[in-house]
């Protein structure tokens, strides 16, 4: 017989009593400390930087002026002030919202360069320890690879665990725009794997932006694989709290705002992912047409009409998926509330058939890739419901792929 203080149930509530007091010291305490120990970081040095600056005669914007602004005001430079900018700015301008996306791409790239050439000699430093300077060597690689040639890097901020978006098409001709918002453990050398590659955001974009251009090669499509939030860290306090995907979604919803043009956006929101656009839900801006989720813990509320948006709210899950054995509830601040998937939450259910686990969703061949292209090219009647009787698509309208 088991006893009573080894059994599982036991140790579960455990592990929720000390997950508990941990979030309300750090609640209380940790985090500001943390936050308050924190000097200037390569970007808020590089803000800090252009809030003093002056460019013919005048002073530079405010860099959180409203997007529309920022356009404004670099319209109004010639092509050697827009240089002159990223070249005295490079982090300030590959990061701000309103400044025009191929300025940012130039811009980032100069900032990558910049921070390669910090982790080189910091592999080199002796008062790092071994471990020290083969973290410098991955991140220095990393940043190689982001400037390889062709790459477009929307946002890049080396602090830390680092920022990062990257673009796949054209923003500025795109037809419809998809984000993609991945969940746990994402950071800039995380970005990209060559193992398990469509579990890695990048994968995930270039596996959606092909899916997308074969389902509807007529429209002209876009990916960003959007890392540019602090995700968390391991199944730990940060993972069962909405802390991340709160400062997430202030960011995510910043991004689509700043995007040119007026197309749909899509998101694509994975795991964690789910948490963010859940908690993003009700700020964002018309032009998001849909919030799709795969391997929700939940989206912080009970039902999908409380996310108090406009968009369609998708939901798909692999039956071999670990997540469904997370408890999907809220209490005290830990959990995430209801399952997606359930019948009484609303959102319509999506085939994840061949998704295989929890990091399949955006393998070529599975269903949940293709109903997440779908959805892209905005082709609602070609999507497939997790159900035979097609309720997924009730009342939807949509062209079939071309």
């Amino acid at each position: 017989m088991t006893s009573f203080d080894t059994s599982p149930q036991l140790n579960v509530w455990r592990a929720l009593l000390a997950l508990a007091v941990v979030f309300v010291m750090l609640a209380t305490t940790g985090w500001t400390a943390l936050r308050n120990q924190r000097g200037d970081t390569p970007l808020a040095a590089s803000l800090s930087a252009w809030e003093h600056g002056r460019i013919g005669g005048h002073r530079l914007p405010d860099p959180q002026s409203q997007p529309t602004k920022l356009a404004r005001f670099f319209a109004s430079l010639t092509e050697r002030d827009r240089v002159r900018l990223i070249r005295k700015y490079p982090l300030a301008v590959g990061n701000m919202n309103g400044a025009p996306v191929e300025l940012r791409y130039r811009a980032n790239r100069i900032a990558l360069d910049q921070a390669r050439d910090v982790e080189r000699e910091r592999m080199h430093d002796n008062r790092l320890t071994p471990a020290g300077k083969h973290e410098a060597g991955r991140r220095m690689h990393r940043f190689e690879d982001l400037m390889e040639k062709g790459r477009h890097i929307l946002a890049f901020d080396p602090e830390g665990s680092g920022r990062v978006a990257e673009v796949f098409g054209d923003l500025r001709k795109a037809d419809r725009v998809s984000v993609v918002v991945p969940g746990v453990d994402t950071d800039l050398l995380t970005f990209q794997r060559t193992n398990r590659k469509y579990s890695a955001p990048v994968g995930m974009a270039e596996s959606l932006y092909a899916a997308e251009r074969a389902a509807s090669p007529s429209t002209r499509t876009a990916v960003i694989a959007w890392a540019d939030y602090t995700a968390p860290s391991g199944l730990g306090i940060d993972s069962a709290t909405a802390m991340r995907a709160e400062e997430g979604a202030v960011r995510l919803n910043s991004l689509v705002r700043a995007l040119p043009g007026g197309s749909p956006v899509s998101l694509f929101c994975h795991s964690y992912g789910s948490v963010v656009c859940g908690v993003a839900a009700h700020e964002l801006p018309g032009r998001v047409a849909d919030i799709a989720v795969a391997g929700s813990p939940g989206m912080r509320v009970e039902k999908a009409a409380q996310l108090h948006t406009s968009a369609q709210v998708w939901a798909m899950r692999d039956a071999d998926d670990w997540i469904q054995d997370v408890p999907y509830l809220e209490v005290g601040g830990l959990g995430h509330g209801a399952d997606p998937m359930s019948a009484g939450f609303g959102a319509r259910v999506l085939s994840a058939q061949g998704a295989k686990g929890h990091a399949g969703y955006f393998e070529p061949g599975t269903a949940s890739l293709m109903n997440f292209a779908e959805i892209g090219v905005g082709a609602y009647r070609s999507v497939h419901c997790a159900h035979e009787d097609g309720v997924c698509r009730t009342g939807l309208s949509g062209t079939a792929a071309a």
